[in-house]
């Protein structure tokens, strides 16, 4: 989807909620167009066998924050919240205080929230919802890590 609206010359903003420090596929090829695209991985890996759930939150809520900023940005036409769903389902947010900021955002500003387990809550209030079901994947089948240009 940023790919299309930087087609299109619309302002797009990642922020990545689990990615962090990782060299990613994607951020090559969003610094071709610093223009349009702001990409902030602000993540701290998979945190879902977290050692510090308290870390874990106050990072969450800095990067909610710089969603909320871009979503208050009229400049931005789409911003996403790429995980958002894994920091809801692990309560590291309440999401009340997501679908208060998807409520009041601009009439034409898109925003997208992906990762598993959408709360019911969000799946309600969206405009789309697109779900994807993981059928088979190497790292079940054969222990095998993340692979450079699949997942990262």
């Amino acid at each position: 989807m940023a790919v299309r609206a930087i087609g299109h010359d619309m302002k797009v903003g990642v922020v990545q909620f689990v990615k962090g420090a990782m060299k990613t596929g994607e951020k090559a090829v969003f610094d071709c167009f610093p223009d349009l695209i702001e990409f902030k991985p602000m993540g701290e890996g998979f945190t879902w066998d977290t050692q510090d759930r308290t870390r874990d939150i106050a990072v969450a809520r800095t990067a909610w924050d710089e969603v909320k900023r871009m979503i208050a940005d009229p400049s931005y036409k789409m911003v996403i919240a790429d995980e958002l769903n894994i920091v809801l389902r692990y309560d590291y947010l309440p999401v009340d205080e997501v679908l208060e900021a998807l409520a009041a955002k601009p009439h034409m500003t898109h925003v997208v929230v992906t990762g598993r387990n959408a709360p019911e809550a969000l799946i309600e209030v969206a405009d789309l919802v697109t779900e994807m079901a993981q059928v088979k994947h190497p790292f079940r089948e054969q222990n095998v890590k993340a692979q450079k240009g699949v997942e990262f």
